[in-house]
């Protein structure tokens, strides 16, 4: 079929479309979403054009999809002798999950270098301890028979932030930096966004101060600083945006940290929050240039958060690189559940650090583990030397974050896995030390900064055997080890085992526990269309 007759077929479906439309958000009817959704058999009959949010055949749009995402090199397995040490910083991210879901509700299989394992995982809470020894953060371990490779070991590392109600928090100083170029005129980008920024209004206080940035053929200041409690002059700017031409995303950054320098509070919380689709097409001269000012930014306490928006020309990696230097985070901005989610539920989490440059090492010990493998923080690992190096940056941890990692482990007596490596001539194996012997499997070792600091503290933790079977785990493992699973299969990872849409999903159910909020079982509806999916591929 040719291209303009795709175009007459596809404008014809959507007046059809608009005529009839019905929400189709999986969470209640909050989603700005398309007008017309198929479910994933009907999508693929002859014949069947999905119309999306632009009005236009999918076909037609592909070809002006400019969606950019970093290459993801799964990690390998490591050999314990040789390499004791895993070492890595912590990620709170959330925009990888959020952004799989607008691909599995539109009936589509996510890129795979889309799907960041670790975002997945911790786009949910979990029933970890709060910290109760003074420091911002608890730690658990739990050890259990790996669901997808029954001769392997998963290990669940936890760490739970204190949490802070919204009103408890320190006066914040908030620079809202928006994109307002052309790209960002549909439904699903500047309209969702001014419905989410209102969303927020309703939490401010009078102790905080709100500006508004905009770029888009220049950059401006839309409402000077304002108090949080004058809401109705913070909404009447939100609402007065409009979307229009090129982006000019370099000049808007060094407007909006200017304006958060000028009104910076000492003690409080002092960050820009960038709200675009990406697509930066001018201003600053480089990349580089755009990261060393974000770097400079942050060393003065002023911190960079990223929402991403909208589809077709979503500048993933490049967002994700600004909110890793800023010190920040990264969600994506799908529905008006989300907005709610990021915004309003994890208003602390999202804004307010109790820690910076968290770094975690684990040492295994060969006793017990032949190899090792992390599963997800691929672009967060850290050499071990940078563990005790106060110079490197890491990672943040908000108010009431919880962070998950998962690594699966070959324990000793089995093959250990990963590269085909000759043995050494000159340097044979060590004998182990008589510690090695004991019946730790790993001893967990983390740093952390306090915000105002630049000198590190440390923690440490052993994780004991025995190993536990599956079905002896808490809710937290197995529903962890769940959408891991669910990762490794829209990845196509070569490290899936036997890992299939039934397990994850008996896993999930089996773990799904209070859901105050539904997004576990939202997570359950997602596995169930995305087999659908799977199964379409297979020849």
């Amino acid at each position: 079929m040719s291209i303009k007759r795709n175009i007459i077929c596809a404008f014809a479906i959507f007046f059809i479309a608009v005529c009839c439309s019905r929400n189709s958000s999986m969470r209640g009817g909050d989603s700005l979403a398309s007008p017309l959704m198929m479910s994933a058999t009907d999508a693929r009959e002859p014949g069947n054009i999905v119309i999306n949010e632009m009005g236009m055949s999918d076909s037609v749009v592909e070809e002006m999809n400019t969606e950019e995402y970093s290459h993801i090199k799964e990690n390998e397995f490591k050999d314990t002798v040789k390499e004791p040490l895993s070492t890595f910083s912590i990620d709170v991210d959330t925009a990888s999950y959020s952004n799989m879901r607008r691909f599995i509700t539109q009936n589509k299989l996510p890129p795979k270098d889309s799907i960041r394992i670790e975002e997945l995982i911790n786009y949910f809470s979990y029933a970890y301890p709060i910290p109760e020894d003074g420091v911002p953060f608890s730690r658990s371990m739990e050890v259990a028979e790996c669901p997808w490779n029954n001769d392997n070991w998963l290990v669940k590392i936890g760490l739970q932030g204190y949490k802070i109600e919204t009103k408890e928090l320190p006066p914040m100083n908030l620079v809202f930096l928006l994109d307002v170029s052309g790209s960002m005129s549909s439904n699903q980008k500047l309209p969702l966004l001014k419905t989410a920024m209102g969303m927020l209004t309703g939490e401010l206080r009078a102790s905080d101060t709100v500006s508004i940035v905009v770029y888009a053929g220049a950059a401006g200041l839309v409402l000077p600083p304002t108090p949080g409690n004058d809401k109705s002059k913070i909404l009447g700017a939100f609402n007065s945006l409009n979307a229009g031409g090129s982006t000019n995303g370099g000049e808007g950054i060094q407007l909006a940290y200017d304006v958060a320098a000028q009104n910076f509070i000492p003690n409080g919380i002092n960050r820009v929050v960038l709200a675009t689709d990406g697509d930066f097409n001018v201003g600053i001269s480089s990349e580089g240039d755009l990261i060393r000012l974000i770097e400079d930014k942050r060393k003065s306490g002023i911190f960079l958060s990223v929402l991403g928006l909208g589809m077709y020309n979503l500048n993933d990696s490049m967002m994700e690189k600004l909110a890793d230097k800023g010190n920040g985070n990264y969600a994506y901005i799908d529905t008006l559940a989300e907005a709610k989610k990021a915004l309003v539920e994890e208003l602390g989490s999202t804004l307010f650090a109790i820690a910076k440059d968290v770094k975690i090492q684990v040492e295994f010990n060969p006793n017990y583990v032949t190899s090792y493998r992390l599963i997800g923080y691929e672009n967060r690992l850290l050499a071990a030397e940078d563990f005790n190096d106060d110079t490197k940056d890491a990672g943040e941890i908000g108010a009431g974050h919880s962070v998950t990692a998962l690594y699966e482990v070959v324990p000793q007596g089995n093959l250990a896995q990963g590269g085909n490596v000759d043995s050494l001539k000159y340097q044979g194996e060590r004998p182990l030390s008589a510690q090695s012997f004991s019946d730790e499997i790993l001893t967990l070792k983390i740093r952390y900064k306090a915000p105002d600091s630049e000198v590190s503290e440390l923690l440490s933790s052993t994780l004991p055997m025995p190993v536990k079977s599956i079905n002896d785990t808490s809710t937290s493992f197995r529903f962890a080890s769940a959408v891991a699973g669910y990762g490794l299969l829209l990845r196509d990872s070569k490290f899936k085992g036997n890992v299939s849409m039934e397990l994850v999903k008996s896993l999930a159910m089996s773990a799904r526990g209070e859901d105050r909020n539904g997004y576990r079982k939202e997570f359950i509806d997602l596995v169930d269309i995305a087999r659908t999916l799977l199964e379409m591929r297979q020849p």
